[in-house]
């Protein structure tokens, strides 16, 4: 789960922001000062802040340059959310080690949510391409095994989205189009993940899930759903299940699924 940091000094504002990023999938921090916002970089694994520049003692400008000082986390990945939006001051932000720029009168709550979501899919891409061209430039591509993705979807049009985007970011993925066939494949027991479509032929996610779960080879294996739309049965069925997440395919980028891939796997 993403950890942010947002500043925000006004109470009713500060609980909109929190609620709105905790039902988007953020684990929310919130801080009113400069100083507040450095002790929770020092205590906590944090992955984004969303920092204002006008706050008291301690400006915006003087907390992204102590966060870029060496004492702090460098992957920490800092959005300034400001209405101060001059050229000077998104150049001095940027200069400092800022890693992007919100004004914040562009956004509403929700709004908000998805800029900060696609400016960090924008910089976590960003960070392995740039580390994939190091690490090709030292001869030193890593021989790590892949991890394997069984994607369970009948839609070639998400199969090419998630699949690809699941490649190219250096997993193994191996296709099934109905739930029939996508349970002999799981069966294989040689799968770090399944990723299974609610809606399937042949076979329903929710039932695949189920005889997933009788399997003690693969019992184990962590699952993401994946559903066109959600109804009050389909949610009924979903909340008895033993899965990780859950998404509807209209709310998830592919960048945002190969994230979250990413993470179960690595937990």
């Amino acid at each position: 789960m993403t950890k942010i940091v947002i500043v925000e000094d006004d109470s009713m504002i500060a609980e909109i922001y929190k609620r709105k990023f905790s039902e988007s999938g953020f684990e929310v921090l919130m801080a009113v000062s400069g100083e507040e916002v450095l002790n929770l970089a020092k205590k906590e694994k944090i992955d984004i802040i969303l920092l204002d520049l006008m706050m008291p003692k301690m400006d915006g400008f003087a907390v992204t340059k102590s966060l870029r000082s060496g004492e702090y986390d460098a992957n920490i990945k800092i959005i300034i959310f400001s209405n101060l939006n001059q050229k000077e001051d998104r150049d001095k932000a940027m200069d400092l080690g800022a890693n992007g720029f919100i004004t914040k009168s562009n956004y509403n709550p929700s709004e908000l949510v998805a800029e900060v979501q696609r400016l960090s899919d924008q910089l976590e891409e960003q960070k392995k391409n740039e580390e994939r061209i190091y690490n090709q430039n030292n001869g030193q591509e890593k021989k790590e095994k892949k991890k394997r993705i069984l994607l369970i979807e009948d839609e070639d049009i998400f199969l090419d989205m998630f699949g690809n985007k699941l490649r190219q970011d250096g997993f193994s993925v191996t296709f099934a189009k109905n739930g029939a066939w996508g349970f002999k494949e799981a069966l294989k027991g040689n799968f770090d993940l399944f990723i299974v479509d609610m809606i399937m032929p042949t076979m329903s996610g929710a039932e695949i899930v189920a005889k997933i779960k009788m399997e003690e080879t693969i019992k184990n294996t962590p699952i993401i759903m994946l559903s066109a739309s959600i109804d009050k049965i389909i949610e009924k069925e979903i909340r008895k299940l033993d899965i990780e997440n859950f998404f509807l395919k209209t709310q998830i980028t592919p960048s945002g699924l190969s994230k979250k891939v990413s993470e179960i796997l690595s937990e």
